[in-house]
């Protein structure tokens, strides 16, 4: 079962989000909250495995909780938001926000979206894949022309939305194996996070 704390300065949206979310057999709800500083303190006292918060709140915003949430590793963060404004996608994938989907999204996306952040995988909307393929401007190619075969295909999977579990097994390999193939990737492509590596696969895709 996923564990979920919810968070949105709206309380008719908080109350359709967790509607729509408990009706999924493999997801709990074990907290909402009406503002970023509340957000974060359930979820150092209730531990969950996802954050869903929202972009635009009052006292600390979704991206800001988000950012500690990574930190302090409390819970994956998924950013849901009805704006999709440029600089707060740059934001959120500067800080490894492994989720960003906007809440028009069809529900069947929003529970893919929980069960790929809770099993370490990397989620983007569309939208967001539109915004990043004509924004983000380092060519993917060169990016990773000094990786071997093998680094390359865990690039792929990551930019995929695979967790490090996932691309063990597809690849028939050892949890730490994938873990240090990350490390080597980072490392020769100076990147600082799994984020930036699907990204930049994405923007050459």
């Amino acid at each position: 079962m996923i564990r979920i704390i919810l968070a949105d300065d709206d309380a008719l949206v908080l109350q359709g989000l967790a509607a729509i979310i408990e009706s999924f057999d493999d997801v709990e709800v074990v907290g909402s909250a009406g503002s970023g500083h509340e957000a974060l303190e359930l979820c150092r006292l209730k531990r969950p495995d996802v954050a869903v918060l929202d972009i635009r709140m009052p006292d600390l915003d979704g991206i800001s909780v988000a950012q500690s949430l990574i930190a302090e590793n409390l819970a994956a963060p998924l950013l849901l938001t009805t704006f999709d404004e440029p600089d707060l996608i740059v934001r959120a994938l500067e800080i490894g926000a492994r989720g960003y989907v906007l809440k028009n999204s069809p529900v069947q996306r929003l529970h893919s979206a929980i069960t790929s952040v809770a099993a370490g995988g990397t989620v983007f909307s569309p939208d967001v894949l539109d915004f990043i393929r004509t924004q983000v401007r380092v060519p993917a190619g060169e990016l990773f022309s000094e990786l071997t075969e093998r680094e390359r295909m865990v690039v792929k999977l990551i930019a995929e939305g695979l967790s490090n579990e996932q691309i063990a097994e597809r690849l028939y390999l050892a949890h730490g194996t994938v873990r240090n193939h990350i490390s080597t990737i980072l490392e020769k492509t100076g990147l600082e996070h799994r984020t930036q590596i699907a990204v930049r696969y994405l923007v050459g895709g």
